[in-house]
């Protein structure tokens, strides 16, 4: 049992060191068992280098905005600088006298940086007020707008303008012709004329028309805005066709425009009469809030207010003599009247709610 196991070599039948003779000289060993056993080993692969997966949001879902939106405190601080800045430029012009003024004493730059800011807010967030047909009004020449009128203080006026500079196409100025109470009253005169107004009589209308200028008339007077409550949107008496024989004069389209929403900011239930006759004002109202709480009545009810300008009506087809003329005269006056009317009706017939549109 001394019998010495006899070892076969694998490759060939020779001896051990003719099978060695058959190997490469640079091959190691591994790399020989590798090519002997190919399914038992994997090549080396090199690392996989990390790329930040990009963050995808879960469908339907929006992307954020690659920027975030400027806080409430930048905004802030963005109005306050442009006012500041505002405030500054107007203060240089007003100081060095970079700024015009008419023959009637309407200054633009006291208006637009001033006076029409002032009114913007009630326009746009107190009264709200919509606007229909502001196309109706030509983008140059002169023209008569006509309204009603009504709500205890002539809001309804300043409504008008800042809905013709801001909203019409041109920013046409609107020229008030008021009556002359308002130029005699202390400051009020001053800041009328500074605003473009003037005085509700034919020869300053008819030299405003001829300037081609953009004027404004409300025939009611103060038998309009001083009417009671239970009257309202019923158009009083338009006086003797005085803004149509300046229009007629002029050749000057007349523009019907009617306002919705005035007569609902004072409303008024009563007037004292005596007290009225000692303070020389044509009345003295009583509201529902005035004067029963003093200074806070005097703010106006937060009515829904729709302004419409209506087609206009030529004039520029009547002869020279039709100015003189009565019959022409009450005829397009009540023509006048009844289109601003009937508008009234159907805008109230569209109307909801006095504070709700």
């Amino acid at each position: 049992m001394n019998e010495v196991a006899k070892v076969i070599p694998l490759h060939g039948t020779g001896s051990g060191r003719a099978a060695s003779s058959h190997r490469l000289p640079d091959r190691t060993q591994a790399e020989e068992s590798r090519s002997r056993h190919p399914s038992s080993y994997a090549e080396p692969r090199p690392p996989t280098p990390l790329i930040p997966t990009p963050l995808i949001p879960p469908t339907g879902v929006p992307p954020l905005p690659a920027t975030a939106e400027p806080n409430a405190l930048d905004s802030v601080k963005s109005s306050l600088v442009e006012q500041i800045a505002g405030t500054a430029e107007f203060l240089r012009r007003r100081l060095s006298g970079d700024y015009t003024v008419d023959e009637f004493g309407y200054d633009p730059h006291f208006a637009d940086a001033l006076w029409l800011p002032l009114l913007r807010p009630l326009f746009d967030n107190w009264f709200r007020v919509e606007i229909k047909g502001i196309e109706n009004i030509p983008n140059d020449g002169g023209a008569l707008v006509v309204a009603n009128h009504a709500g205890v203080i002539p809001v309804d006026a300043l409504m008008t303008s800042v809905a013709v500079r801001d909203h019409h196409p041109a920013h046409r100025p609107l020229r008030m012709l008021a009556a002359d109470m308002a130029f005699e009253m202390p400051g009020v005169g001053n800041i009328a004329r500074k605003a473009g107004h003037t005085l509700a009589c034919n020869p300053d209308a008819e030299r405003l028309l001829r300037m081609g200028e953009l004027a404004a008339v409300f025939p009611e007077g103060f038998k309009g805005i001083g009417k009671p409550f239970s009257e309202r949107y019923k158009l009083q008496r338009f006086g003797r066709g005085g803004f149509v024989s300046a229009a007629l004069r002029t050749g000057a389209p007349i523009i019907p425009c009617s306002i919705v929403g005035s007569e609902e900011i004072y409303p008024k239930i009563g007037d004292i009469t005596p007290l009225a006759r000692l303070m020389g004002m044509p009345y003295f109202p009583v509201t529902p809030f005035f004067p029963h709480f003093g200074p806070l009545g005097l703010i106006p009810l937060p009515s829904k207010w729709y302004i419409e300008f209506g087609k206009p009506i030529y004039t520029d087809s009547y002869d020279a003599q039709a100015s003189e003329d009565p019959m022409v005269l009450f005829e397009l006056t009540d023509h006048v009247r009844e289109t601003i009317q009937h508008t009234l009706y159907r805008l109230l017939a569209k109307r909801r709610n006095v504070f709700l549109g």
